[in-house]
């Protein structure tokens, strides 16, 4: 165990972006009965997921990281979950067949309802109330009663969840996940895009690859790993008091583990590392992600991996990169830089989405175009500076929203009011996100073809 750590430690520390709840009884009687439920996830599964990660680190895999911005409880159904897990599932193997490497398969579901907010207040036509956090915390409606924190919403966030994660084993070990099903769910984009022609490529070599396995008797039904996949859950460790009580100690190894989730992370606004996020993340054993904005100076980079994998595991620490398209190539070098020359171990993954939001016809939206772009220039520095670019963290639906514009399907700025549906920050959708996902292939592709001479002249 962590140093001078329990589960409550952070209770001493300082604190940002904390819900204002009006009667603390009651929000440590909830605690409480939260703290008696059932695990969400298992310490062996987030284990598990360490080390695939840990294959993230040494070059060897590649990270798919993406869900909803904030869960809500409204939307929440059988027929959202399996839409996104869907399309999540036909992205992997695209990258997978492109990277020539496992792909490490993390959705931002099953808890992710919190969300921190510049402003601790929002005002509307001269009335001031307390901004959204998120389901879990208090209600999006404009009203006072929606607005004020209730503790209540934490163990209905539990439950939703766990029905969620019950639903995702079934898909992910059930037979839903049968690479001919997710093979056949391609092709039916590639064949229904504009860019068809651009992607058909890939595509047939898969239908190429998939008919010579068939052929040498290689199929879903003597091969359990063509029709199950590991999945795992993540979001961000926000609302601390709920996190606390769904820490536990692992009987086996005498370890904490959140078992909220496989893993979790710290949002840019809440990584202070004298402060309580911080302190809750460093002591237990889970995956735990960084996020990195502009603002990350190289020393406090540092301190903070120091801080959080001070045995520099490879496979506990993914640094996730938020700068903006325009920024990416000004901020990203220099972090690589420092932790390279001290050896540290972390996955570097990009999130093109936080830092790429901007206003149109009075939605908050992220042009499909600055996604990309920020998904090029962390290609383009990992390739310059001779380090692996290990992943990317998206925020989608497998819903056909119109809440990012642009892509092949061109959501244009006066479709944005058609089907704007998130409760927070925009999302691209199902087409988009498979779109997204080929033309990372190509950056893989890329590097995968630079890096074999080196492979072959080691071997």
């Amino acid at each position: 165990m962590a140093k001078d750590w329990t589960p409550s430690s952070w209770r001493s520390m300082p604190i940002e972006q904390v819900p204002d709840y009006p009667d603390p009884m009651a929000l440590a009687e909830t605690e409480k009965r939260l703290a008696s439920f059932p695990p969400l996830v298992f310490a062996g599964e987030a284990r598990k997921l360490t080390r695939a990660l840990g294959e993230v680190a040494e070059g060897r895999a590649f990270l798919l990281q993406g869900g909803d911005c904030a869960e809500s409880f409204a939307e929440h159904g059988a027929d959202n979950i399996r839409d996104f897990f869907r399309a999540f599932l036909q992205m992997a193997v695209v990258l997978t067949f492109a990277a020539s490497q496992p792909v490490v398969k993390i959705g931002r579901i099953g808890g992710q309802f919190a969300k921190p907010r510049s402003s601790g207040s929002e005002t509307k036509g001269g009335k001031t109330l307390p901004s959204y956090r998120g389901d879990i915390i208090n209600g999006i409606e404009f009203d006072e009663g929606s607005r004020i924190p209730n503790p209540e919403r934490q163990v209905m966030a539990y439950r939703q969840s766990a029905a969620t994660m019950n639903l995702l084993r079934a898909f992910a070990q059930g037979g839903y996940a049968n690479l001919d099903n997710v093979h056949q769910w391609m092709l039916g984009f590639v064949a229904g895009s504009p860019e068809a022609e651009r992607y058909r490529q890939l595509a047939d070599r898969i239908s190429e690859t998939m008919n010579f396995m068939r052929a040498i008797g290689i199929d879903a039904e003597n091969h359990p790993s063509l029709r199950e996949t590991d999945f795992f859950t993540s979001h961000e460790a926000l609302l601390l008091g709920y996190e606390e009580a769904l820490t536990r100690v692992d009987s086996t190894s005498g370890d904490w583990y959140a078992t909220s989730g496989h893993m979790i992370w710290i949002g840019d606004r809440t990584r202070q590392e004298d402060h309580a996020h911080v302190e809750f993340c460093r002591g237990i054993k889970n995956p735990i992600g960084l996020k990195c904005g502009p603002s990350m100076e190289a020393d406090g980079l540092l301190r903070l991996i120091d801080k959080l994998n001070p045995e520099n595991k490879a496979g506990r620490l993914t640094l996730i990169t938020r700068f903006g398209h325009e920024k990416v190539e000004a901020h990203l070098p220099k972090l690589i830089r420092a932790v390279e020359k001290e050896g540290r171990k972390v996955v570097w993954s990009c999130d093109p989405m936080h830092g790429n939001t901007i206003t149109l016809n009075h939605y908050k939206t992220r042009p499909f175009d600055r996604i990309l772009a920020e998904v090029q220039g962390f290609f383009d520095v990992h390739r310059a500076e001779g380090t692996h670019a290990g992943g990317i963290h998206i925020e989608m639906t497998g819903k056909d929203v119109t809440e990012c514009t642009g892509g092949a399907r061109p959501v244009l700025a006066e479709d944005l009011s058609d089907r704007y549906h998130t409760h927070c920050d925009p999302r691209l959708n199902a087409n988009q996100a498979l779109e997204l996902a080929f033309l990372v292939a190509e950056l893989l592709k890329k590097d995968h073809a630079a890096n074999a001479p080196k492979q072959a002249a080691n071997f």
